[in-house]
């Protein structure tokens, strides 16, 4: 895991975090990723000046491997002078050992953020499931950390002022805003009470807008009148040309399928699996992957 003084915002890895969500449902089932309920406890990831450094992190460390239900290994952890925030090796066994940059021997308030991040990647080993390329498999780890429940931690890891510029992981903050609401959404959570970085709550507010616009989208029924005029004129491009794909740039949504018989096809607002509809009017559907109900207006 990274971390750099440059930190990035906005919404630069959307399409591989929605990619990563839509990949943990296929690996875990809707009841596998909805049985991470309930989120990491803070009091799990206390760690006192008082404390030990090293128990204290082997303490965390074990508390994280529970949370992700791998097997019970014991997970060494040691620090060290290095360029990245923390590292593990995935393949080893029976224990699991994780280096962290020596800073955090003074920074022990993030000593759970780097821990999750790393145990995650062990938890995606065991799983064989990644991504093509670092980065991707980097943003993979980190929306399955905020997924699973355990990714409020980065998320509050995040400090930026006039003297503190800090960020763990490769999701942007917003990014892990993002990925906290859409879980807050699916399991009624609320990570706020959790925070204690000043700008955790805003970031996680501009993620939880771009998570809610998700459920707002044509032809969702949610969808504002705006985009329902917009989609109901696209709607009549793709009647006018019966038989021919129909893909409006820029849109979520396309049409296909036989004369006769269209449909469209969008990505679910919680899993973002494509789901296929006939284009037909109001109807009630259930997203094959995810079994989330989903009302229309198609």
């Amino acid at each position: 895991m990274n971390r750099t003084s440059e930190i990035e915002h906005g919404f630069p890895h959307l399409e591989t975090v929605r990619a990563a969500v839509t990949a943990l449902y296929r690996r875990l089932s809707a009841d596998g990723v909805r049985s991470y309920a309930p989120a990491f406890a803070p009091a799990d990831a206390a760690f006192s000046p008082e404390d030990d450094l090293y128990l204290g992190a082997q303490r965390v460390a074990s508390a994280l491997v529970r949370h992700f239900r791998l097997p019970d290994a014991r997970v060494v952890v040691s620090f060290r002078r290095m360029e990245e925030a923390a590292s593990v090796e995935p393949a080893a066994g029976p224990e699991y050992f994780v280096e962290l940059n020596d800073r955090f021997r003074e920074h022990r308030r993030d000593v759970a953020a780097a821990l999750a991040h790393e145990i995650a990647h062990v938890f995606l080993h065991r799983l064989d499931l990644g991504f093509p390329g670092t980065r991707a498999n980097e943003i993979l780890t980190d929306t399955a950390t905020a997924y699973l429940g355990a990714g409020w931690l980065l998320l509050d890891a995040y400090r930026e002022d006039a003297l503190t510029h800090q960020k763990l992981g490769y999701l942007t903050p917003e990014e892990f805003g993002y990925v906290l609401a859409k879980r807050a959404d699916l399991l009624g959570e609320d990570p706020s009470p959790a925070f204690t970085s000043p700008q955790a709550w805003p970031a996680y507010l501009r993620g939880r807008e771009l998570a809610r616009r998700d459920a707002r989208q044509a032809p969702l029924a949610a969808a504002p009148w705006g985009e329902r005029r917009r989609y109901a004129r696209e709607r009549r491009r793709a009647l006018a040309r019966p038989g021919e794909p129909h893909a409006p740039a820029g849109l979520p949504y396309r049409f296909e399928g036989p004369a006769g018989a269209p449909r469209v096809t969008f990505p679910c607002p919680v899993c973002h699996q494509r789901v296929r509809v006939p284009v037909r009017g109001p109807v009630r559907i259930r997203c094959g992957l995810c079994r989330s109900p989903l009302d229309c207006d198609t």
